[in-house]
C-alpha cells in the first residue's frame, strides 16, 4: 500500500565514496528546506554507514549494490539486480517524485526504478571527466547537473547544467581558533592538513612520511592533522611520534569542516567533492591525484585547479617528497603566495549548487507530465540489459 503524504518524496543515490555522499546530502538538506521528504540511497560500504549515522530528518536505504570489477563482472550484475529490485520494491512503498543520482555504483538501479514509476530523474557529475555509471546514465535522465564547465560535451544529455558541486552548510563562516582548539591543536601555530579523501590514501601518507624529516626540520613550529583512513594510522602516528612532533592522527573524521577550518594548508587527493570544500574554505593545498582513479579524471581535477592558481599539483611518482617539501615551504611561509591562491579558489566557490539542484528539480517536478514517455516504457529486461552492455 502506498504511503500518503502532503509533501514530495526526493531519493538521491548517494552511496559508494564521500565525494558522492556528501554533495548529496547537501542537495539533500536544500529539498527539506523547501518541504520535501528526503530518502538517501546508500550501499553497504562502512564509509557511507558511518557518515550517515550524524545526519538527522532524512529517510535511509541500503542498496546491496557492488563496484563494477572486471575480474568479477558476475558480482557486480547480481550486485546490481538486486539493488534494481530493492529500489523497486522501496518505490512501490512510496513513489517518489524525483530521483537524483550522484554517480557511482548506487547510481543507475534507482534511476531505473523511478523511470519504471514515472519520476522525474536527474544526475549530478562532479568530476571533469564522467564516470561510467554516469556516462551510462546520462541518456536517461531529464537533466544532467555538471561541477566543472568542461563537463557537458562528454555527457550524452541535451540539458546539461554547470552548477558547481554542492557543499554541505557547516563549512561556511569557519573560526580557525575554535577549531584547532575542538581537535587538540594548539591555536596559535600553523596547521598542515593531510587528507586522501573519505577512505584515505596510503600513497599520500607514504608520500608525507618521506617528506616529513625535512618538514619537521625547516618548518619547526608546524603542526600536523593527518586523516589516514583505516590501514596506515597506527605506522603514520609511529612516523610522528619518532619525530617529537605535534600531530592529531585520526582514521576517519566524521566533521571535516573542522579539519579545513584548522589547516593553514593541505596535502589533498583531487576528488571533486574535496575541491569544493577546499574552494569553500579558501584552503590552499597541494593536489596529489589519484594515479589509479578511473579515466584519470583526478588529473584532469587537479589540472583545472592548477591552471586557475587555485592549487598547485604533484604528480604522485618516485622523488616527489623533495618537491612536496618545497611546494609546502613556499605555501607556509609566503603569506603573498597564500593569498594569491585564495583568491583563486573563490572563483572556484559555488555556494549556490546544491539550491540550484534542488531549484530545478522542484520545477521539473511540479510541471511534471502526466504520461510517461516512451523511453520509460522499457521493459525492466531491456533496460539492464542495455546497462550490461554498456559497463562492459
Amino acid at each position: 500500500m502506498s504511503i500518503a503524504s502532503a509533501k514530495p518524496l526526493i531519493a538521491i543515490a548517494c552511496g559508494g565514496t564521500g565525494g558522492h555522499l556528501f554533495p548529496g546530502l547537501a542537495v539533500g538538506e536544500a529539498l527539506r528546506a523547501h518541504g520535501c521528504d528526503v530518502t538517501l540511497l546508500i550501499s553497504p560500504k562502512e564509509v557511507d554507514q558511518q557518515a550517515v549515522k550524524s545526519t538527522h530528518g532524512f529517510g535511509i536505504a541500503t542498496l546491496p549494490a557492488v563496484a563494477f570489477n572486471p575480474r568479477a563482472p558476475h558480482r557486480f550484475a547480481f550486485g546490481f539486480a538486486r539493488s534494481l529490485l530493492a529500489a523497486r520494491k522501496l518505490f512501490s512503498e512510496r513513489v517518489p517524485r524525483a530521483v537524483l543520482a550522484m554517480g557511482g555504483f548506487t547510481a543507475a538501479p534507482p534511476v531505473l526504478a523511478g523511470n519504471f514509476r514515472g519520476a522525474a530523474t536527474f544526475l549530478h557529475e562532479s568530476n571533469t571527466i564522467p564516470g561510467r555509471a554516469n556516462r551510462w546514465l546520462a541518456r536517461w535522465v531529464d537533466t544532467a547537473f555538471v561541477g566543472f564547465p568542461e563537463t557537458p560535451p562528454r555527457l550524452a544529455n541535451a540539458r546539461v547544467v554547470v552548477t558547481g558541486t554542492p557543499v554541505r552548510p557547516q563549512f561556511a563562516a569557519l573560526d580557525t581558533t575554535r577549531c584547532r582548539a575542538a581537535l587538540g591543536l594548539d591555536p596559535q601555530r600553523p596547521v598542515l592538513l593531510i587528507t586522501g579523501g573519505s577512505q584515505g590514501a596510503s600513497g599520500v601518507n607514504d608520500l608525507l612520511l618521506a617528506a616529513l624529516p625535512q618538514l619537521v626540520a625547516k618548518l619547526p613550529g608546524l603542526q600536523f592533522l593527518h586523516l589516514t583512513g583505516p590501514s596506515d594510522a597506527d605506522k603514520v602516528r609511529a612516523a610522528y611520534a619518532a619525530h617529537q612532533t605535534r600531530a592529531v592522527v585520526q582514521p576517519f573524521l566524521s566533521q571535516m569542516e573542522l579539519a579545513l577550518g584548522a589547516a593553514t594548508a593541505a596535502v589533498s587527493r583531487a576528488g571533486a567533492s574535496s575541491l569544493a570544500e577546499l574552494a569553500t574554505t579558501r584552503l590552499p593545498a597541494v593536489l596529489v591525484p589519484f594515479p589509479a582513479a578511473a579515466d584519470n579524471h583526478q588529473f584532469f581535477n587537479a589540472r583545472a585547479f592548477s591552471d586557475t592558481g587555485a592549487a598547485k599539483m604533484l604528480e604522485q611518482k618516485s622523488g616527489a617528497a623533495e618537491r612536496l617539501v618545497e611546494m609546502l615551504i613556499e605555501l607556509l611561509s609566503n603569506e603573498t603566495s597564500r593569498s594569491a591562491m585564495t583568491a583563486a579558489l573563490a572563483r572556484w566557490h559555488t555556494p549556490d549548487a546544491a539550491e540550484q539542484i534542488a531549484g530545478r528539480i522542484l520545477q521539473a517536478i511540479r510541471h511534471e507530465e502526466t504520461t510517461a514517455s516512451p523511453e520509460r516504457r522499457t521493459s525492466d529486461a531491456n533496460k539492464l540489459s542495455v546497462f550490461q552492455t554498456a559497463m562492459r
